[in-house]
């Protein structure tokens, strides 16, 4: 989890902030977060079946 004590802003010569900069461990999480949203949009209309339909279909194919 993101906390801020983990988090360091940029500043410009005004004092705005302009950037953060993160832990690399905090960067990767992010990008597999944001991966896995783009699976999940890519497979929203996706046909789904039952849990149940699931095993059969493991239990036939022999998984």
């Amino acid at each position: 989890m993101l906390k801020q004590d983990d988090l360091q802003n940029v500043t410009n010569q005004a004092g705005e902030k302009t950037a953060v900069i993160l832990p690399i461990y905090e960067f990767e999480e992010l990008l597999e977060d944001l991966q896995d949203l783009a699976s999940v949009a890519e497979r929203r209309n996706d046909e789904s079946i039952s849990h149940d339909e699931l095993l059969a279909e493991l239990k036939r194919d022999g998984i």
